[in-house]
């Protein structure tokens, strides 16, 4: 091969590649500019334009009378676009000065007019690839007034294309009532903290659905909206109304909040339910913050769960009467002096009485320890029969947790015998007997103590009432019964009976108020009774619970102070004086507690107590005598005129003759009947005083002469 031919095979190769590489490239091209083109043009728009989800407007969580409890108040960031689209030159130097003078004197006063103007203008001039320089802020955290103000200045009344302005909206939880049950209303913060309370157990309705808007990114890799209205409105989240009720939370709040500073205590919670429904009006949980102020830092009533103490004894005496050991509470039983030993381990009554014995009713009214435990033990000693005591109190529901809407309940822990995990031993079953290795919180409590005050039934606590849309409801919960009947009606109606003997004349007397009843147990705790024998170094709480009024039950309560350290720990010193003050609160704020003043049997009255020397237009005292219901015996006819009087234990309507001749006996008239009937006889009165009339002079039957002047006195 000669050196022509070689160049010449080279040079075709050298062609036939770039042939091929053109055609390769043509082909590409031909790729990206008609078959895959839509998909490149939305992968370049998406550099530049996305969208961003839009929060909703958080609904409201709401008392029982409407009040608001938590609220979303919307506020609003302003940002400044000086590279706007329909922004030209002329509009923007046209409004320039009166912009800045408006945003100095009204949106940031340490900078001059002149500040704003030049700060404005390099903004203008800026390059257009300047970090930032399409969304500047202007304003932060302002009111939907505040907004609307700034909307109408210079320029920025333009719009978003032309003026420039961008609005973003969000929103701020507020409480109103601050402190006033904080920890059941809850919080939601975000995807790191755990949401709590109503907040985080009914996010999905309250939250609503997030609605998209197109937003578009600048240099500084931010993004700004493209308009002012999103492409998707999000739907506002639906309200919540609750069963709180303002008054009695802040009557709750107040009274625990007071004994806790006075006891000097960690913390405590008081919970006020509905006793037909298991409504909760009141859950009020306040503790010690390190800064030494008191807030709801926890849901005690829900979450904390410890040993209740004396409080159980209600279950124990309630088995008891339920398997007939128990039948007449005067029945004298042995308390060795308030100590006894069960096996190796010595248990003592909480105040030393030194007595030998007391009845069934004093050991439950003054809290004895040695005789409950004594009791329980008798009845229920051995391994087989212990089991029965246990079936009781699962009976009774006291091994179920309440399924209170909110998170965060601990389950009640009841021991078994037949559970090696348990650790039965024998002093096990003397000190579950006295509310010692079992463990309930505050609400599992009561949800026993509500279901004793109605007759039996075991109702849910609830906490929500029904969830509202634009102020029409969308679903209502309804009161649920979990247990038709917890134990026979002779065992409920005798416990409410020991409960009474109480407030009586146990260990809860000092809190026995005059005007309505009071059923409940008060209730003791040594919290860390393993680690300290000896008295010193250790925690008490104090605890009471029951429901009011005794005989028709409208509201149960209990009342928990953890660790007090002065002014009595005991639960008669500590917790009883706030469930009263929270009853007494109840009682003057709810007609429905008061009894009927027309119920039952009308009383015998003695005469003085009877209307005496009551005068008046005949057909009046008829009127008043048959609205009050009353008998009244008469001589002959119903008179003109006549006065009541008393004859024994009766009523009795004389005549009042009225002449005139002589001045008339207006004696036991109100001014509206005897004014007329002197001036009718040509007499002038003088009044002094208010009410009937006690005297007048001169006297009834003086003789008239002309205008006579009768002064009368009332009273």
């Amino acid at each position: 091969m000669n050196i022509k031919n070689e160049v010449l095979i080279r040079l075709y190769a050298i062609a036939l590649v770039m042939i091929g590489i053109s055609a390769l490239i043509t082909w590409r091209l031909y790729q990206l500019a008609v078959t895959d083109a839509e998909e490149w043009r939305k992968k370049g728009d998406s550099n530049f334009l996305k969208m961003v989800e839009v929060t909703p407007d958080r609904g409201n969580i709401l008392a029982s009378d409407g009040s608001l409890l938590a609220t979303s108040l919307p506020y609003f960031d302003i940002y400044f676009d000086p590279k706007a689209e329909g922004m030209t030159d002329q509009v923007f130097y046209e409004n320039l000065d009166s912009l800045a003078w408006l945003l100095s004197t009204y949106v940031d006063q340490q900078y001059t007019p002149g500040a704003y103007r030049d700060w404005l203008e390099k903004l203008r001039k800026a390059p257009d690839t300047t970090p930032g320089i399409r969304y500047v802020p202007i304003a932060k955290r302002l009111s939907y007034t505040q907004m609307l103000e700034i909307k109408k200045f210079p320029l920025f009344r333009l719009g978003r294309n032309k003026g420039g302005l961008i609005v973003e909206q969000t929103y701020n939880r507020q409480r109103p009532f601050k402190l006033l049950a904080q920890r059941t209303i809850g919080y939601v913060r975000g995807n790191d903290i755990l949401p709590v309370g109503l907040e985080g157990s009914f996010n999905h309705v309250l939250g609503g659905e997030p609605g998209q808007r197109l937003m578009l990114r600048v240099p500084g890799d931010l993004y700004i909206p493209v308009t002012d209205l999103a492409e998707i409105e999000p739907r506002p989240g639906d309200d919540l109304v609750t069963t709180i009720d303002i008054n009695i939370q802040d009557a709750a709040e107040n009274a625990l909040l007071k004994a806790l500073k006075e006891h000097d205590a960690d913390h405590g919670c008081a919970i006020v339910m509905e006793v037909k429904t298991g409504a909760i009006r009141a859950i009020a949980n306040l503790g010690r913050t390190p800064e030494g102020n008191w807030w709801e830092t926890f849901n005690y009533a829900i979450g904390e769960r410890v040993e209740p103490g004396s409080v159980f004894k209600l279950a124990s005496f309630m088995a008891l009467l339920e398997d007939d050991h128990i039948e007449d509470f005067e029945q004298k039983i042995p308390i060795y002096g308030g100590r006894v030993k069960f096996y190796k381990d010595e248990l003592v009554d909480a105040i030393p009485h030194g007595l030998d014995s007391m009845t069934i009713r004093q050991v439950f009214a003054q809290s004895s320890n040695v005789g409950t435990a004594t009791l329980v033990q008798r009845y229920y000693g051995d391994t087989r029969r212990a089991s029965a005591f246990v079936e009781r109190l699962q009976q009774f529901g006291l091994h179920l947790p309440t399924g209170i809407e909110v998170g965060g309940e601990e389950p009640p822990y009841i021991k078994t015998p037949g559970d090696k995990k348990a650790r039965w031993s024998g002093t096990t079953l003397p000190w579950m007997s006295i509310g010692y290795e079992v463990m309930l919180t505050p609400l599992q409590t009561l949800a026993f103590y509500n279901a004793v005050a109605n007759n039996g039934r075991r109702m849910k606590p609830y906490l929500v009432e029904r969830i509202e849309r634009y102020g029409k409801p969308v679903r209502v919960f309804k009161p649920v019964m979990v247990e038709s009947r917890i134990a026979s009606r002779n065992t409920l109606e005798r416990a409410r009976e020991l409960l009474e003997e109480v407030v009586r004349s146990g260990t809860a007397r000092n809190i026995n108020p005059a005007l309505y009843s009071i059923a409940g147990k008060t209730g003791t705790t040594q919290l860390n009774y393993h680690k300290f024998r000896a008295s010193a170094g250790i925690r008490y709480q104090a605890t009471f619970c029951g429901f009011f009024p005794a005989k028709s039950p409208v509201y149960s309560c209990i009342v928990v102070i953890s660790e007090p350290k002065r002014g009595g720990y005991h639960g008669a010193e500590a917790a009883a004086p706030v469930f009263r003050e929270i009853a007494d609160k109840c009682f003057a704020l709810k007609p429905a507690l008061h009894p009927p003043i027309n119920r039952g049997e009308r009383p015998v009255l003695a005469g003085h107590q009877l209307p005496y020397a009551d005068a008046g237009l005949g057909d009046d005292l008829k009127k008043a005598l048959q609205w009050l219901d009353m008998e009244a015996y008469l001589e002959r006819q119903w008179p003109a005129y006549g006065v009541l009087t008393t004859r024994n234990d009766s009523l009795l309507v004389l005549p009042r003759p009225i002449s005139d001749r002589v001045i008339p006996n207006v004696f036991g008239m109100g001014l509206k009947d005897a004014l007329p009937i002197l001036e009718n006889s040509g007499c002038r009165v003088r009044i002094r005083g208010l009410g009937k009339v006690v005297a007048q002079s001169p006297p009834a039957g003086t003789p008239l002469n002309g205008r006579t002047l009768v002064t009368l006195t009332l009273n």
